[in-house]
């Protein structure tokens, strides 16, 4: 008798659920016939951005303000289902092949990026648990990757702002960055390496809450789990962060680093062609701005910086680029959004150093890291990063980690969404 096969795909299902904020998202379940299951379910992104993959919303208003996905549940149960039971879940390019056809559309908007990317990562979980392999051993393998020998460096959210949080803050994200080389990061072991940088960046976090408090200043969060008090000036967050590495027994430059992401897209005025920070009532030409930039870079051990120039204007980037490209990195989210055209007019512009991955702006596993090899065959550095509108899905950690990506993106060291990716990284760490 021939051997059962026990890595066929028997049922794949779909329903909808709640993202960190509330809203709806998609939760895809697949059964194998070994009887096993699994489950993956998909962010939402405060700001799709006009160059990503569109998800597909119902419109009805008389449910979650037309932000439910009841017809991209359906999709799944009665369009994809049918074409994929029965089909070995580890032909993970073959699966994502079929609903890439079963759209056909460029920008994913016929079924949703968000429908497609539920089924294609549930498809990947299927793969590693028929195997019995880690999800981040079974991605590196069955794509050929090469991951490092430990895990990503964490950009720690510490404020939230622009989009993010009801907050003055004009910039959406002021990051903690580890220093890699730092001696007090050094361990025997890549678990205890991981560990000293969570729990660091954990204890600044609630270092600079104490602070915020002794100032005078709320503590609420935004949506990232930073804090999001309304402040006197952008730089007064980034002066606080540095007394927070102070306060909790660590040594800026050394220890750690700043990172921004300005979110340039809400702050730049296309008509008058000035990026405007209403906080500080300042008005930058992109000239003046890449100058002000630099600037910075006098003053803070700044490291990071992350969609600094608006999406489409690349002769700012390409300026930006040959000034600072050999000081910091220089990510583009916004710039790229994670597609192959975008990212291969930026290398052909010479735009930026590094890509900001967030795999439901493509839709398939496959056109993530298509991308990402893309990406690193031109030097550019890798952050995959989470969404605003995050489940408690930890998947994103182990494709950082099979893709060998030199940082990751999951928000403050609060809020059971965020803290999860944390955990899950400290736990790879140790395998």
């Amino acid at each position: 008798m021939p051997k059962k096969n026990d890595n066929l795909i028997s049922a794949l299902s779909a329903r909808e659920i709640l993202d960190a904020r509330g809203y709806p998202t998609l939760e895809a379940s697949l059964i194998l016939s070994s009887g096993q299951r699994v489950k993956a379910s998909v962010p939402v992104g405060a700001n799709p951005g006009i160059f990503g993959a569109k998800d597909l919303h119902d419109g009805d208003r008389r449910r979650h303000q037309g932000k439910g996905v009841l017809l991209a549940a359906n999709h799944i149960n009665e369009l994809i289902a049918p074409r994929l039971v029965g089909m070995d879940v580890g032909r993970q390019e073959d699966i994502d092949r079929i609903l890439i056809d079963l759209d056909a559309t460029s920008d994913r908007r016929q079924l949703g990026a968000n429908t497609i990317h539920a089924v294609s990562l549930a498809v990947a979980r299927g793969g590693a648990l028929s195997e019995k392999s880690e999800l981040f051993s079974y991605i590196a393998q069955h794509f050929n990757l090469m991951p490092p020998e430990c895990v990503p460096t964490p950009l720690f959210n510490m404020f939230n702002g622009g989009s993010h949080a009801d907050t003055n803050l004009d910039f959406q994200e002021f990051l903690l960055v580890p220093q890699k080389e730092s001696p007090t990061f050094t361990a025997s072991t890549c678990e205890g390496k991981a560990e000293r940088m969570v729990r660091a960046g954990a204890e600044i976090f609630h270092a600079l809450g104490k602070l915020l408090r002794e100032s005078g200043y709320d503590v609420d969060t935004g949506l990232e789990g930073g804090y999001a008090p309304d402040m006197d000036s952008s730089l007064k967050a980034l002066d606080l962060i540095l007394a927070a590495i102070i306060k909790a027994g660590y040594k800026p430059n050394i220890d750690f680093n700043l990172g921004l992401d300005i979110g340039s897209a809400r702050l730049y005025d296309e008509s008058a062609k000035q990026y405007v920070f209403a906080l500080d009532n300042s008005y930058f030409s992109a000239q003046n701005l890449v100058g002000l930039y630099n600037d910075w870079l006098q003053k803070y051990p700044l490291v990071y910086l992350e969609d600094g120039l608006a999406a489409d204007d690349w002769t700012a980037w390409r300026q930006a680029t040959a000034s600072l490209g050999g000081k910091l990195v220089l990510a583009g989210d916004d710039l790229f959004s994670s597609s192959l055209e975008r990212l291969r007019r930026g290398i052909a512009e010479k735009a930026a150093n590094a890509i900001v991955i967030k795999p439901n702006q493509i839709g398939t596993l496959t056109e993530t890291i298509e991308c990402a090899k893309l990406a690193q065959r031109q030097h550019y550095q890798l952050v995959v990063s989470h969404r605003t509108g995050e489940t408690n899905d930890d998947f994103i950690v182990d494709l950082a980690v099979a893709l060998g990506a030199q940082y990751l993106k999951a928000g403050a060291l609060s809020r059971g969404e965020r803290v999860a990716k944390y955990n899950r990284l400290t736990e790879i760490a140790a395998i």
